[in-house]
């Protein structure tokens, strides 16, 4: 498989104005990420609204991604799913449309044990020959996987090869590297930990970002593993602000809203999920404006 690092672009899932997957927005986002530089796509996580989509819908952005992408970088497909079942047919659709790589949270509506996790991956693992990205991010999902689990979990099912840490906590991290013997791949899925995360040994960053800001991203990732810490610093400290907003607006909403500014709508999020209020809205414009000339207009 390639080689998976740097920048990995999360877009989000467009909708028309009737509720439907608007296929046409999606391949012109997955086309303009891919152009910009990013090293990824990764589509249906958290920003793709993969929770809200039922399963034609999630098979169409798996085609339409792959499709667009068309092997200039590699694909990691969400699939996480509430049942073991579900997000093993999900996985399977992702192999057979061609992704590189899946991406597993686990989810569940009640709390899961370490037993019952590692049963839920093990399942998956075993359903497909991808590579298999785990997911933590306790704050959506309910469930955290302390580095202990993930690790155990990387050492004893053969395709587990890399983690996407989103707690927001560098020791989680560091704990990871350090009970692996640097053997396992973390990728960083908190915005505003980026610069300490890659500056430790993060293979890459998993972000809704470029989407909005492609250009910087991709330049700090630069600046970080060509050791230019300050040039880093700065690039941090620019997208900073951006970052920040998006994380607690929540990604579909500020994503699309930001998109909309851009001249590039991809419609509304899906309800439950609203529109960016129209105060907020404001201040993403002037976000945005900061960092305006940091990537390529919009064609």
């Amino acid at each position: 498989m390639p080689k998976i690092e740097g920048i990995i672009a999360y877009p989000v899932t467009p909708f028309t104005a009737d509720d439907q997957i608007d296929v046409a927005a999606l391949r012109g986002l997955v086309d303009r990420l891919v152009s910009t530089g990013v090293h990824a796509i990764a589509p249906l996580g958290s920003t793709g609204e993969s929770a809200y989509l039922d399963e034609r819908e999630f098979d169409a952005v798996v085609d339409t991604t792959v499709a667009t992408v068309a092997g200039r970088v590699p694909v990691i497909v969400g699939v996480s799913d509430l049942t073991t079942s579900g997000t093993i047919r999900r996985a399977r659709y992702a192999e057979t449309a061609g992704a590189d790589a899946v991406m597993v949270l686990p989810v569940s509506y009640w709390k899961l044990s370490e037993r019952e996790i590692v049963q839920h991956f093990t399942r998956v693992a075993e359903a497909v020959g991808l590579p298999i990205m785990a997911y933590n991010n306790p704050a959506t999902s309910g469930v955290d996987m302390k580095p202990e689990l993930l690790v155990s979990m990387f050492e004893t099912i053969d395709n587990l090869t890399m983690v996407k840490e989103s707690t927001g906590d560098l020791n989680r991290m560091k704990a990871l590297a350090e009970l692996s013997g640097g053997r396992l791949p973390y990728y960083n899925g908190s915005n505003p930990l980026v610069l300490d995360a890659l500056t430790h040994g993060a293979a890459g960053w998993c972000t809704a970002a470029p989407c909005l800001a492609a250009t910087p991203c991709l330049e700090l990732y630069s600046a970080v593993r060509q050791g230019e810490s300050d040039r880093a610093k700065d690039l941090y400290q620019l997208l900073k602000p951006l970052l920040e907003f998006i994380v607690a607006g929540g990604l579909p909403t500020t994503v699309k809203a930001g998109l909309d500014l851009r001249r590039m709508p991809v419609g509304d999020p899906r309800p439950p999920l609203l529109p960016l209020e129209s105060g907020q809205r404001e201040t993403l414009r002037t976000l945005l404006e900061a960092i305006e000339g940091q990537e390529p207009p919009v064609s």
